[in-house]
């Protein structure tokens, strides 16, 4: 649970520590890291730029390069009990009917768990022994002296300048703060031109199922998390504009063969009031570690949402982090950052890479293209489109003897 605490409060514990660590951004990666420091007797400053935690939510599907953060924070189970595990995943052709369906349990076991689960369940075990966090705070400026940060930070309409030995930045895809650590220089930016709408639908029969339909100018994707389903319903933003409604009846009219599922989902769609947009674009950072500061989860790599990886990975990046600075001090500090991107920045950009071609799979408006596709994917298991992600499974990161190098 996030507990709404002052900067003032928060800081006078931080001095405490041989490590005074700013984390701006209060999402997934910033209260990974957050929490990560705290179990390790830490107190680091954990602000998010919003006013409360009212997000609306999505589901995530988790792969198992997040179980060693469930395991240090002593969460695991509780993970359980708030998600489901995804045995199954089917593809449908773009009018609707089912292509093949493949089994995670054989590709992703022998790994770890894969997992649904709400972003909001989520947040909730990873604070379930409590967050500090303060609220309607974001950074203003950022200045270095040989020994320090010197943060300018502004709560309302007060603000006021602190000291840090190292400022994690996870403020998101559109990051602020890294705008001020970047100045000029530019983000590697892809945008699909494609958006949806994600909507909760109720659980049926199947939740070890996530299914995906890769359509003419519109993909469904529909992934179990506990007690219902999450729907994500999207196409080109030039077609979205029309309204959840109208386009999820166009959809309707465009497939041949629609299962039950697909029904509750698409009905779901049209009678939310007001559902929750999501524009598809992604970055890369020319650069994480820049002195006495880091980039972590989507500030630094903001995944496409297309191989199910960017919050896994967000995860990842900020266990791998936390733990290398398990040997921080003062006088190391820029040393372990610089070898921290060294070491996770390749594993991400990996990941990436996938999700970026898996979107110019995905994102097409050509019948010709769709049919192509569909022919595909009968001989294309999802073992095969996710063999670049088996390899990050099997070689594990080692941030211990990362640091062990530096220090």
């Amino acid at each position: 649970m996030l507990h709404s605490t002052t900067l003032e409060q928060q800081y006078k514990q931080t001095t405490e520590d041989n490590l005074r660590i700013l984390i701006v951004g209060a999402g997934i990666a910033g209260i990974t890291a957050a929490q990560m420091l705290r179990k390790d007797g830490r107190h680091p400053v954990l602000i998010e730029r919003n006013r409360d935690n009212s997000h609306p939510g999505y589901m995530l599907a988790l792969m198992p390069m997040v179980d060693a953060v469930l395991d240090d924070l002593a969460v695991r189970g509780l993970y359980r009990d708030k998600s489901v595990a995804l045995d199954r995943f089917s593809f449908h052709t773009h009018k609707g009917k089912l292509i093949r369906e493949d089994s995670m349990t054989e590709l992703l076991n022998r790994y770890g768990d894969y997992r649904g689960v709400a972003r909001g369940e989520l947040l909730d075990v990873l604070t379930s022994n409590g967050c500090h966090v303060s609220f309607d705070t974001q950074v203003v400026s950022m200045g270095d002296s040989p020994d320090t940060t010197l943060v300018t930070l502004k709560t309302g309409n007060t603000s006021c300048k602190l000291e840090f030995d190292a400022v994690i930045v996870a403020d998101g895809l559109h990051s602020s703060t890294r705008d001020i650590l970047l100045g000029a220089r530019e983000v590697d930016v892809v945008d699909t031109k494609w958006g949806g709408w994600v909507v909760w639908a109720p659980e049926d029969a199947n939740m070890d199922l996530g299914e995906e339909l890769w359509g003419a100018g519109f993909f469904l994707g529909i992934y179990p998390v506990k007690g219902r389903l999450g729907v994500f319903l999207g196409g080109a933003r030039e077609h979205t504009k029309v309204g959840p409604a109208r386009f999820a009846k166009y959809v309707h009219e465009k497939l041949t063969t629609v299962t039950t599922r697909m029904e509750s989902c698409l009905e779901s769609l049209a009678q939310t009031a007001d559902p929750y947009y999501w524009s598809l674009s992604d970055c890369r950072s020319p650069q994480w570690a820049l002195g006495r500061k880091v980039l972590l989860g989507d500030a630094a790599a903001g995944f496409l949402p297309t191989a199910g990886i960017g919050a896994g990975m967000a995860m990842e990046s900020a266990w791998v982090l936390t733990r290398m600075l398990r040997y921080a001090k003062k006088k190391n500090v820029i040393a372990l950052l610089d070898a921290y991107e060294k070491s996770q920045r390749p594993r991400v950009e990996a990941a990436q890479k996938t999700s970026r071609e898996l979107a110019g799979m995905m994102f097409h408006q050509s019948g010709i293209l769709a049919m192509v596709r569909d022919l595909l994917m009968r001989v294309v298991s999802v073992k095969i489109a996710l063999r670049p992600i088996q390899k990050l499974l099997v070689n594990k990161p080692d941030p211990d003897t990362i640091a062990g190098k530096v220090v």
